[in-house]
């Protein structure tokens, strides 16, 4: 039984606004909640226009609110951004207001550029002490002890699932070493995966969080009617890693029939690089590459993502992978 995920950035859409793209996501997670999806994941960026998700504790309490079985949480906190006391109390208040439906996963990048990192932090110098940090936060979800000088009020003492995500060896080394979950961020950076996730499963050290190792990949599934269709709607994917690339992060652009004239070819190999872990196409071609991808990596969960500007046409791309999902169960 694989579990099946949606990881979701609040996309703000061209000729769209923010409110609606938190509206689009809370549709979203009562349509994944409905479909059999396991979590829904909000991740954290900042100063990008096409991406909503930056007061990531706040909008997980907004989903969590608006739904009532599946698991909302973090994909993932950037903790450089953060100190780990704060983490604590903002995800114990979330677990305190859903109890058993919050996860919190724990990325080491700022999730931005480096002049608003110094804006989100001013005094901080890097992620070099993220080990101290994650476990610094691991103690405040203890419970106190009596002569405890600092807690988290609340936190202490509550069932938080934490998750650290990444997409280098750094990460699975210390998810390994700290007996962590580990999700990799094969959606957008996939050339360490299996490396990462070797790594991971040898040097596991069994913790009172986690017994054995447990590994979440994410896969860009885009799904439509037909293959053509599919790969159109996924122009849109595309654009948005070209203008990053660029250094012209805007808002997510509708899909455009011909994506060659849009990018020059060391652009194309770019992203074909970086999106390498992608499902494209119609039913079966979805249900089949799904299929060979989980084969072929053997993740014990998987994270889906579609960055698709029309929002009937993400809902529908999420409802065809459901399908395909299910039956590899």
């Amino acid at each position: 039984m694989l579990p099946y995920s949606v990881l979701d950035l609040a996309p703000v859409c061209q000729g769209s606004d923010t409110r609606q793209a938190f509206a689009n996501s809370l549709d979203l997670a009562r349509h994944a909640e409905a479909l059999g999806y396991t979590r829904y994941w909000l991740a954290e960026h900042h100063n990008m226009p096409g991406i909503a998700s930056a007061a990531t504790a706040v909008l997980i309490g907004h989903i969590a609110g608006g739904t009532s079985r599946i698991r909302v949480g973090a994909g993932g906190i950037m903790l450089p951004n953060h100190a780990p006391l704060q983490v604590a109390e903002q995800f114990g208040t979330l677990a305190s207001l859903y109890p058993g439906r919050i996860d919190l996963g724990l990325g080491r990048a700022p999730g931005t550029d480096h002049a608003t990192a110094r804006a989100l932090r001013r005094y901080y110098d890097g992620a070099d002490s993220f080990p101290q940090d994650v476990a610094e936060l691991l103690h405040y979800f203890e419970p106190a002890q009596p002569q405890q000088a600092v807690r988290a009020v609340p936190g202490a003492g509550l069932d938080v699932p934490v998750w650290l995500l990444g997409s280098s060896l750094f990460s699975a080394r210390l998810s390994a070493a700290m007996g962590l979950p580990f999700a990799f961020a094969s959606h957008f950076a996939p050339d360490a995966m299996d490396e990462a996730l070797t790594l991971y499963r040898r040097d596991f050290q069994p913790s009172a969080r986690l017994q054995a190792p447990h590994a979440m990949l994410a896969l860009n599934v885009v799904a439509a009617a037909d293959g053509a269709q599919a790969r159109r709607l996924f122009t849109t994917q595309q654009q948005a890693f070209v203008n990053l690339r660029r250094g012209r992060p805007g808002l997510i652009p509708p899909p455009i029939d011909d994506i060659e004239n849009f990018w020059t070819p060391l652009e194309k190999a770019g992203v074909a690089q970086a999106l390498a872990c992608a499902v494209v196409g119609d039913p079966g071609e979805v249900a089949d590459g799904i299929a060979a991808f989980v084969a072929r990596h053997r993740p014990d969960e998987l994270m889906v993502t579609a960055n698709i500007f029309e929002h009937a046409a993400r809902l529908r791309s999420f409802e065809l992978a459901a399908q395909a999902l299910e039956s590899l169960r």
